[in-house]
């Protein structure tokens, strides 16, 4: 069909001298967040490390980890090791804070989080929990205060993911921030003893 000078209704004149009036519009729709509130039932330990990765790729700026020994299952898999090198490399602002009830089932001879974190001391910090905070049995991952992975038992797989629950990932989130915190000040005061 040939062009004629006359635009088509709406076409800037511009836009009709490149033949633009004939492309579809091009349009990039965001990828939608899950609900707010929206929880996952989890009960294999699949469900829970594909859960963790989801939770920590979706982190921009703070992962916080409350964790009975580094749990090797989850942190130490090579798919959520990328996903913090990217985070930790990939914003000079990020940060990554682990809490380990139980330092001494820990070896950071053997555990390559650990040593990554030896590396990126930066952006990496791991502090054993303080002692009045030990009876705590849960175990979880919180990206930034959006996004959370969550046991209530750190010996059991069962928990719940939420990838847009500002309010559950909150709470835990200040529970991790009270006990980070204490936990700060018993290492400097171990420190300082010595």
């Amino acid at each position: 069909m040939p062009r004629t000078s006359e635009n088509p209704p709406g076409v800037p004149a511009q836009l009709s001298s490149f033949g633009l009036e004939d492309a579809p519009p091009t349009v990039t729709l965001p990828v939608p967040m899950p609900a707010a509130d929206e929880l996952q039932v989890l009960t294999t330990l699949d469900e829970v490390r594909k859960a963790t990765n989801d939770v920590a790729a979706s982190g921009q700026r703070l992962i916080s980890i409350f964790t009975p020994d580094m749990e090797p299952a989850l942190y130490e898999q090579p798919a959520f090791l990328e996903i913090i090198k990217r985070l930790v490399l990939g914003r000079s602002f990020a940060k990554v804070r682990v809490l380990v009830r139980d330092h001494s089932r820990t070896s950071a001879a053997t555990n390559r989080f650990i040593a990554m974190a030896r590396r990126l001391t930066s952006y990496l910090e791991i502090r054993p929990l303080a002692a009045q905070f030990r009876d705590i049995t849960a175990a979880y991952c919180i990206a930034d205060d959006r996004a959370i992975v969550y046991r209530l038992r750190a010996d059991r797989w069962e928990g719940i993911v939420a990838l847009n629950s500002p309010p559950v990932a909150r709470q835990y989130l200040a529970e991790f921030d009270n006990c980070w915190l204490a936990s700060g000040e018993q290492s400097q005061a171990r420190a300082a003893r010595r």
